[in-house]
């Protein structure tokens, strides 16, 4: 893989689905967001795409009111100058039909912004931001129109003088392994590898890219961060909210376990979990993420049930919230999953006995987001003989707060100032907004800007799509573990059996379920 380039080369942004919500809510005020900050490279601009019949003029009109709405800032004059990058063009794009119109639009507006290259085409980015069973025609048909010409940009005597095309593909990719396979067999017929940009959000919050700056920037985490030490490690992604709306057309389909681990939260635990990069460069990173999938120890059909647990909400006392089979569109036949936790085990040298206990569920006591690693307890009670009440103190416990207030906590044991020895657990906190200041900003906008520079650092390869697919597949294929779904009250922490799972191989074990006056 060559280098990614210091600065971002300016191009087209061809949105497909640009009627969506993804579009509104997300895309185009993190793009503004950009803009306004000076961050976009000069020439670049956006081409919506979708079925919709509307002008440039609608187009821009429509977007100006989610910028308004959505984005970190919103500064009239700033828009002006942005809005005049939005365009627009009405197609269906699983239609082969629309793409000789598409190809001569593309083209215009690359000399209106004075940014075609070698062959007369400018820099192509193509993002699909539709449903997931649009992707493969969509993807063929780009192909088929000749708007990619990867292989004779590396054939050139200067490569560097020739357009580049890429792709965002937005998540989900596949619903299980083989039609993820299946996904990215059709993205390898018409894309490289190193033009494939695999996009999962949580990848561009700042907590989440920073637990790698934290280990291996500060070497006091590293020796410590093993199975010699560290006794467990839970992933956590949880929401006060229900399903509401999402259930028919999305979520019943999908469940916890799609919807969230499968995506976003083996992402974290790799980074948590992986060894050290030999450098700090996107095929590295991969490289590590992949090693560390394959070493995950697969479970025997027994042992799956034992291992995972599956629950979904039900209307809390007093509460006005519908319980999950309540909401419209549900089948209560397919048992789907608000809740899922799973135990994994990777064998490798570094982690070789170290469970993960990762879970996300929906309609739960607190919206949380965080990363726990529980160190081992000292290997002798030293205070044991002084006072018969100072037993079984907790052990040191590093948290990743990456959701809703970004920071790092390690829980350590002192004494109390006075007479006697008296020992209470103390936290030291940093919180990142607080210490390092900065404006938040929404996570796409700056994955985005990495693609156009060609930086897949924080994108998924193929092979690690595929492996979190080898990982989640036999728990979402058990017909036990769907037959044993529990149900759990809204507004509590989830089913009774992941308090089980967590314990089960050593008593005393609990998750991390946050107090109201805990800070982290």
């Amino acid at each position: 893989m060559q280098p990614a380039p210091l600065s971002a080369e300016p191009c087209i942004l061809v949105i497909f689905g640009a009627s969506g919500d993804l579009t509104q809510r997300k895309l185009i005020p993190a793009l503004y967001d950009l803009d306004r900050q000076g961050r976009l490279p000069a020439g670049m601009c956006v081409l919506g795409v979708s079925r919709t019949a509307m002008s440039d003029e609608a187009f821009r009109e429509k977007m100006h009111a989610s910028v308004k709405q959505f984005s970190a800032g919103f500064e009239p004059a700033k828009w002006e100058s942005f809005a005049r990058r939005l365009y627009y063009f009405a197609g269906d794009g699983a239609s082969a039909d629309m793409f000789p119109g598409l190809n001569v639009r593309l083209a215009a507006l690359g000399e209106r912004h004075a940014i075609l290259r070698g062959g007369g085409q400018p820099n192509l980015l193509f993002y699909l931001s539709v449903a997931p069973t649009l992707y493969e025609a969509i993807i063929a048909n780009i192909g088929a129109s000749g708007l990619v010409s990867e292989g004779k940009r590396w054939c050139s005597l200067n490569a560097q003088a020739m357009p580049w095309q890429r792709i965002i593909v937005e998540k989900p990719f596949g619903t299980d392994l083989a039609s993820t396979v299946s996904l990215n067999r059709a993205l390898g017929r018409v894309f490289e590898e190193e033009s494939i940009f695999r996009i999962d959000h949580y990848l561009g919050k700042e907590l989440v890219q920073n637990i790698l700056v934290m280990r291996f920037a500060n070497s006091i985490f590293e020796p410590m961060w093993n199975r010699n030490h560290v006794d467990h490690v839970q992933v956590t992604a949880t929401e006060t909210v229900g399903v509401g709306s999402r259930a028919a057309n999305f979520y019943d389909a999908a469940g916890a376990l799609r919807d969230m681990i499968q995506s976003h939260l083996l992402q974290v635990l790799a980074m948590v979990a992986i060894e050290p990069p030999s450098v700090f460069d996107a095929a590295a990173i991969m490289r590590e993420k992949i090693k560390l999938f394959n070493s995950y120890l697969p479970l025997r059909p027994e042992q799956i049930a034992r291992s995972g647990v599956f629950g979904r909400y039900t209307r809390s006392a007093g509460g006005d919230q519908p319980s999950y089979v309540e909401e419209k569109g549900v089948s209560a036949e397919r048992r789907t999953e608000t809740y899922a936790a799973l135990r994994l085990h990777f064998e490798n040298w570094r982690w070789a006995g170290v469970p993960f206990f990762v879970r996300s569920g929906k309609s739960l006591a607190a919206k949380l987001t965080e990363v726990v690693v529980q160190f081992k307890k000292p290997p002798t009670d030293l205070f044991r003989s002084v006072d018969p009440t100072l037993r079984d103190r907790p052990a040191n416990r590093l948290i990743i707060n990456i959701a809703p207030r970004e920071g790092i906590s390690l829980r350590i044991e002192g004494k109390v100032p006075g007479p006697g020895l008296a020992i209470q657990s103390a936290k030291l906190d940093l919180d990142y907004l607080q210490r390092f200041g900065g404006e938040v900003i929404e996570a796409y906008g700056p994955l985005i800007l990495d693609a156009v520079r060609g930086d897949r650092t924080l994108y998924k390869h193929r092979d690690e799509v595929e492996g979190g697919w080898r990982i989640c597949d036999p728990f979402l294929n058990s017909p036990e573990l769907r037959a044993g779904i529990e149900d759990y009250a809204a507004g509590s922490w989830g089913p009774a059996g992941a308090d089980h799972l967590i314990a089960a191989d050593a008593p005393g074990r609990q998750w991390h379920n946050p107090r109201p006056d805990d800070v982290r």
